[in-house]
């Protein structure tokens, strides 16, 4: 067998190893309680062992807590890398989600700028015009 060749082994990975891979958990720990709390299944079928052995083609459903993902694996990762390696190793084939008229948490925490309580410095503005406005000076 020379260097280039890979041994038969590699066309399978253990489905927590590839999903701390793929960037969809950020240790594999997190990746081991994902899949033995039931938020992934492998070609429609729920798989609960972290040790589950998957291989190039398979179809993942992953459930998220914000978000659903389902993914065409295309190949098993080595390491860990940055966003841009970590891509090349699915398919994303997850629906795009519908409008919903719920705001998020993010876009709730957010105000629009004028809205809501003013400022200091625009409630000087202010004081400062209604004063001028009614002609009376404090």
């Amino acid at each position: 067998m020379g260097n280039n060749e890979q041994p038969l082994e590699s066309t399978r990975q253990r489905l927590d190893k590839w999903l701390f891979f793929a960037r969809m958990a950020k240790s594999r720990s997190l990746a081991q309680s994902y899949i033995q709390s039931g938020h992934v299944k492998v070609n429609g079928a729920a798989v609960r062992q972290p040790s589950h052995m998957m291989k190039v083609g398979d179809r993942l459903e992953i459930g998220f807590e914000r978000m659903d993902k389902v993914l065409i694996v295309k190949s098993g990762g080595v390491r860990r890398g940055p966003y841009e390696e970590a891509r090349l190793l699915y398919d994303d084939q997850t629906p795009p989600r519908e409008p919903s008229d719920r705001l998020t948490p993010l876009e709730q925490a957010m105000r629009e700028p004028g809205s809501g309580r003013p400022t200091k410095k625009e409630r000087r503005a202010l004081d400062r015009f209604l004063s001028d406005s009614d002609g009376s000076k404090d």
